[in-house]
């Protein structure tokens, strides 16, 4: 396959998802002056992307017939298997498609397999951090990828992201999202947990936090979910269910390959709680709220 040029400024990138992540990624772009042609089913979306100065196509097709990059922000593996076969046929030899979705390394194994056949390179790039953190230029991108294909695409992730780590072939990059995953999500319900238990003893959560945050149970997850927990602020910049939807991935995968996973069965049955109690749309952040139980 030959290699498609590097993206410019004036080449539109494109977009198709703009939901919390797809938002922080538009947003990102636009701001360094790159054109950004995007599509998603909510037209409230589309709205906010205008905002940012992109462009609305007209369907995802729109975004394909503009644009040699595509960007897929979408919730799921299944939800963008069937967003790429429905524009299967627009697709043209030499576009990159880099799907940011976290999924099944499988499902991103076969994408990549059914574009390579019609001559598209495909670039599983998923994303360390929050939706927050990649607007503010915090995240790391993790990607599996061919080498003629994450060369075309550097300068982009380069924008996008703090870090780039190229993980290996395509399908690489979904293993490694399972793997930070597995271990922020434990991180992020070990605080949770930390901090409804200090405030069940007495100890002010705020200190509790000063305290963890400076001595030798520090992890990053303090840094962006420790207020968030503490002033019950769940406004989503990555929802519950969304992790929930990660963990059985990461417990699938175990099983798959013969490896309980203690911690992560018991952190799945805590957010399947969560969820239950309806805040699977807010911040995963909300988890404490399963571990405090109901409050007077």
């Amino acid at each position: 396959m030959s290699e498609a040029p590097l993206q410019s400024l004036d080449a539109p990138i494109g977009l198709i998802g703009v939901g919390l992540l797809g938002s922080a990624i538009a947003e990102r772009l636009s701001t360094a002056g790159w054109r950004v042609t995007g599509w998603d089913v909510d037209p409230g979306r589309l709205a906010d992307l205008e905002a940012l100065g992109g462009t609305a196509a007209e369907g995802a097709g729109g975004v394909v017939g503009a644009c040699d990059r595509i960007l897929l922000s979408l919730p799921n593996d299944e939800v963008a298997a069937e967003v790429l076969r429905s524009i299967e046929g627009a697709l043209r030899a030499g576009q990159v498609v880099v799907d940011t979705s976290t999924g099944s390394p499988e499902a991103a194994v076969e994408q990549a397999r059914r574009l390579r056949a019609l001559g598209v390179s495909y670039l599983d790039a998923t994303v360390s951090g929050s939706s927050r953190q990649l607007r503010d230029g915090e995240a790391v991108l993790m990607v599996g990828a061919d080498d003629e294909a994450f060369e075309a695409c550097r300068e982009l992730f380069a924008r996008l992201a703090a870090r780039t780590l190229r993980t290996g072939p395509p399908g690489s990059g979904a293993r490694m999202k399972l793997v930070t995953n597995l271990v922020l999500g434990l991180n992020r319900a070990a605080l949770a947990e930390g901090l409804a238990f200090a405030e069940a003893v007495g100890v002010d959560p705020s200190a509790a936090l000063a305290a963890l945050a400076g001595g030798a149970a520090y992890s990053r997850a303090m840094d962006v979910k420790g207020r968030k927990m503490i002033e019950g602020d769940f406004a989503p910049q990555a929802r519950l269910s969304q992790h929930l939807k990660d963990v059985r991935l990461i417990l699938s995968a175990a099983e798959a390959a013969g490896l309980a996973l203690p911690l992560s069965q018991a952190h799945r049955g805590l957010l399947e709680r969560a969820e239950a109690g309806g805040l699977g749309g807010l911040d995963n952040s909300a988890v404490i709220e399963a571990i405090r139980g109901p409050r007077p």
